[in-house]
């Protein structure tokens, strides 16, 4: 997507699955960044108005279908890319955009990654250096020992959640939207697993290949997170 330029690091947690992308969408000047990574963009969509127009017409010229709409819009450009990938039968889509600019597009756009709109998607981002994944089932995530991990309940309750890998585990246990309790959580190794019964988890890992400069975690007596 567009935004600033996306963090290196993020590019290099998220390279394996763009080298394999089989289709690429990108979000208005999201086209530019796509360019710098050497990715061919089979789709430009948004309202275009950051997009370098003699960049459009090359992506155009190269074969790239490109869906223009109007400034006014009812969606973000994120959203509009989403839609396009689901409608050409995307069934695993990983967004990667920069992490700089509006708060309120930020958390707008993080609340589309979890939305009913996109459920038949698996769906990942990398957002600057952080690593959202939307959870509806289950979901494995990687990290250094250490590293910070979060899960947010988005849209309702996430009812019968369990970990596996984390220093606060979980056991069938509920996680309310609103509550904190989800916040800063750890990993205890290089693999967790997040799996839930019902409902939506959001998990952000604020450093998305870890953060080594963490201590390696210590056991504790407490079963819940703390903020």
């Amino acid at each position: 997507m567009g935004g600033d330029a996306p963090d290196p690091v993020a590019l290099t947690a998220a390279a394996p699955t763009l080298a394999d992308a089989a289709l690429v969408v990108a979000a208005d000047s999201g086209l530019h960044h796509a360019a710098a990574l050497g990715l061919t963009v089979h789709v430009v969509v948004g309202d275009l108005d950051s997009a370098d127009p003699g960049a459009v017409a090359a992506a155009r010229a190269a074969g790239a279908a490109v869906d223009r709409h109007p400034v006014d819009k009812d969606a973000t450009d994120l959203e509009l890319a989403l839609g396009t990938a689901r409608d050409r039968g995307a069934r695993r889509v990983t967004v990667v955009g920069g992490g700089g600019g509006r708060h309120d597009h930020l958390l707008a756009n993080a609340l589309v990654l979890a939305s009913a709109e996109f459920a038949t998607l698996e769906l990942d981002a990398y957002v600057g250096t952080a690593r959202c994944t939307v959870v509806r089932t289950a979901a494995a995530l990687t990290g250094a020992p250490g590293s910070l991990c979060s899960l947010l309940a988005v849209g309702g309750p996430a009812r019968g959640v369990r970990t596996d890998g984390l220093r606060f585990a979980l056991h069938d246990e509920d996680l309310i939207p609103g509550s904190t309790r989800g916040l800063s959580n750890e990993l205890t190794g290089t693999h967790a697993r997040v799996v839930l019964t019902d409902g939506v988890l959001l998990v952000v890992q604020p450093h998305a290949l870890g953060d080594p400069d963490r201590p390696s975690p210590s056991p504790s007596p407490s079963p819940t997170p703390e903020a």
